[in-house]
């Protein structure tokens, strides 16, 4: 067992605590509405001068989005700093899971896209990270960024990834896209609270991968940044060695 076994879940708890302490800044700096509220009027007259506590009186500009909570300062250098750790994180997480696939003979283009889009993903967050605009872009670019990779990388996991529950994953964003294109503000709050189950989702997701990194060595991340055309194998019932690419048959656990 090898220290890497700490990345997958110091990216979990890293980014979970940091995105909640994110919201609650926005809260108590009024930036948006806890989570709790349904309640939003057309408009709101100016707020006392004294923060400390929840708006009482909400608009649809205060929705609680996650990339609207960490648009305005002070709350806006924290949730850069989580996004740019992340994007780090996750990228060398999806790159040392490659090499270990291709550690185990696994050279397929499964794995390469998986690769792929876990660098989509990284890049999404890098995005959302520094570039704080509130609106409907940013939204979309997050989830883009941070959910697209996610059903391919459920083809590379192991064991411990069927803990995940995959339908309510995509379930919270099918709905959380679909409530967002309206106008209600029930829909809209729905939205927010969809798109925060499905970044806690995916954190958890990749918080379970520390069970397949306790297998993780420095040859895994050589495995992984060498090219590799073609791989040695021993035939069943033979000490001879061949190459080719698939020399040994895949298995793929699906959900």
């Amino acid at each position: 067992m090898t220290a890497w076994i700490l990345l997958p879940v110091s990216l979990s708890a890293f980014s979970i605590t940091g995105i909640w302490t994110v919201y609650a800044m926005a809260v108590m700096n009024h930036h948006v509405c806890p989570v709790e509220n349904w309640s939003y009027n057309e408009s709101c007259p100016p707020d006392p001068a004294e923060q400390g506590g929840p708006k009482t009186c909400c608009t649809l500009d205060d929705v609680p989005l996650i990339s609207k909570c960490g648009s305005y300062p002070p709350e806006s250098c924290l949730f850069s700093l989580i996004g740019n750790m992340g994007a780090f994180m996750v990228a060398l997480i999806c790159l040392l899971r490659y090499g270990q696939l291709l550690e185990q003979s696994r050279h397929s283009w499964v794995n390469t896209t998986a690769l792929i889009t876990g660098c989509t993903n990284a890049a999404g967050l890098l995005v959302v990270g520094n570039f704080q605009v509130p609106g409907c872009l940013q939204c979309g670019t997050s989830k883009l960024g941070g959910l697209t990779p996610l059903p391919l990388e459920r083809l590379q996991m192991g064991c411990c990834q069927v803990s995940v529950c995959p339908t309510e994953h995509f379930l919270s964003l099918i709905l959380g896209g679909v409530f967002f294109v309206h106008e209600s503000s029930q829909l809209q709050h729905g939205a927010a609270l969809c798109e925060w189950v499905c970044v806690i989702d995916i954190l958890i997701f990749y918080g379970t991968f520390s069970y397949e990194f306790g297998a993780v060595s420095s040859d895994t991340l050589v495995a992984a940044l060498q090219p590799t055309p073609g791989r040695a194998c021993k035939s069943s019932g033979s000490s001879s060695t061949s190459t080719h690419l698939n020399c040994a048959p895949e298995s793929i656990a699906m959900i």
